[in-house]
């Protein structure tokens, strides 16, 4: 491995801060480099799928997007069949969802796309045991990094402290540290204390909260024959709220709402801010389901993106990813596929035979990964009421795109070749381009607005637009 990463030699020990999925992931990749690699995680490990307090959103609703669903079967072969074979529930767009947009309802046309809805802890329990049989992957837990070792031109390491012991830390050496410590990373005054430049953050922050709790339905299938509910805030109807299966029956409920008028944490004014929505039938739902959980809040939903893609005064030896790089509103989804997909960025930057992985070259190849989803995110949050950040400001292009982008939205919940194209996009297994196509340009500049459903689709419309065998399941997704 010469000269990879900014080093002469091979790499012989690479650390990964942060055990949840995207350190996980990137401690698979790096295990086909190094000799060894150990992740530094401040939770100790469970033995079963429970919730961590290292990840506070891992009650909330979790989606493993298409384009997550595709990566994490490259990385770890034979995943996908493994965690539906647990109960992962499978849920098939918009067929299997009473969906509301933008003031339409989806119509439930044959699935074109599909997501696994099970609880995160699960999923992480499923990737934690696969990576970790690796000999090569070892773990230091119940432990904090607090620091990097070595200077602004190379990071040689980290220092780490033992939770709750006090007295100073110890050193870990390395020869390559990767930052996948999450949304609240501490890597910008890290890489000043080593006299090193920190990247220039981007942000765009809507003020959004949300609250969930954990349910079993008490509809005995009255309402709908679908597997979820899910309404969609937007700039003009800021309220959000859905009900989605996670294993053994039970269900995830979530509503979200701006500052200032959060959802409620106290079961019965849960229940009650479920009225806020547009339409009844998420209240409707609740009213009959049966808590099985306290309900609990979640209010760090900004979109932040680190520009270590950019030229700066940083050491070599030095990489971020997951949500340490990029992180986004939990409202679109996006976390668990982004990890996934950067991972696999990683592995194809490190094993390219043309290039030498420069420090620079991978981190630019791990931004690339995840700009799609923050084109997505960042681009709908700058839209809502409220929003506040230093990446609001639209660029040359912007006016044209929103304005196609609008009529794409317009078509795409009664359209089935629209819904298709922005399906695959939204779900990260398509660039921006497929909303291009010619069939979809033409339904797009041309066509009407389709009529959709004036009242929530309680039964699903039986078409052939799709089939079922069009969507990864098993060994592709």
């Amino acid at each position: 491995m010469a000269d990879r990463l900014g080093t002469r030699r091979g790499t012989r020990h690479a650390v990964v801060i942060g055990g949840s999925i995207a350190g996980l992931l990137a401690a698979r990749v790096l295990a086909e480099h190094a000799e060894r690699v150990t992740v530094v995680e401040r939770d100790r490990f469970p033995g079963e799928p429970e919730h961590r307090a290292g990840v506070p959103q891992g009650r909330h609703t979790h989606v493993l997007l298409e384009g997550g669903q595709l990566a994490l079967e490259q990385l770890l072969p034979g995943v996908m069949a493994e965690l539906r074979d647990q109960g992962a529930p499978r849920l098939g767009m918009p067929e299997d969802m009473v969906q509301w947009q933008g003031g339409r309802w989806f119509r439930r046309t044959a699935s074109t796309s599909y997501l696994y809805t099970g609880a995160r802890p699960r999923l992480e329990h499923l990737l934690r045991r696969r990576v970790l049989a690796d000999p090569r992957i070892g773990t230091v837990e119940g432990a904090d990094a607090v620091g990097l070792l070595g200077d602004a031109t190379r990071v040689r390491g980290v220092l780490v402290r033992e939770r709750g012991a006090g007295g100073e830390p110890r050193p870990l050496e390395a020869d390559l540290v990767v930052d996948a410590s999450g949304r609240g990373s501490q890597a910008p005054q890290w890489l000043s204390a080593i006299g090193a430049e920190p990247a220039h953050e981007e942000t765009i922050e809507t003020g959004l909260a949300y609250a969930t709790g954990v349910y079993r339905d008490g509809s005995d299938g009255a309402l709908a024959d679908c597997l979820g509910y899910y309404i969609v805030p937007n700039a003009s109807q800021t309220y959000g709220g859905g009900a989605l299966p996670i294993e053994d029956g039970r269900f995830l409920v979530t509503l979200s709402g701006l500052r200032g008028d959060e959802p409620p944490t106290d079961g019965d004014a849960f229940v009650e801010y479920a009225k806020r929505l547009p339409h009844p039938i998420v209240h409707d739902w609740l009213t009959r389901a049966h808590p099985e959980s306290t309900v609990r809040s979640f209010r760090r939903t900004a979109n932040v993106r680190r520009r270590y893609d950019r030229p700066g005064r940083r050491p070599a030896g030095f990489l971020a990813t997951g949500d340490a790089l990029c992180t986004f509103n939990p409202i679109y989804g996006q976390g668990m596929a982004v990890a996934a997909m950067s991972a696999v960025a990683l592995r194809d930057a490190l094993a390219d035979p043309r290039r030498t992985p420069t420090t620079l070259r991978v981190q630019r190849a791990l931004c690339r990964a995840s700009a799609r989803a923050w084109d997505i995110s960042a681009g709908s949050d700058r839209t809502m009421p409220g929003a506040v950040g230093n990446a609001l400001a639209a660029g040359p292009l912007d006016r044209p795109a929103a304005w196609y982008l609008e009529r794409v939205q317009e078509r795409y919940t009664g359209d089935p070749v629209v819904g298709r194209a922005f399906r695959s996009v939204l779900t990260l297994t398509k660039p921006l381009s497929a909303l291009f196509a010619p069939r979809v340009a033409r339904a797009v500049l041309f066509s009407p607005v389709p009529p959709t459903p004036a009242e929530p689709p309680l039964r699903a419309e039986r078409t052939t637009e799709a089939t079922d065998t069009d969507a990864p399941e098993g060994g592709t997704g």
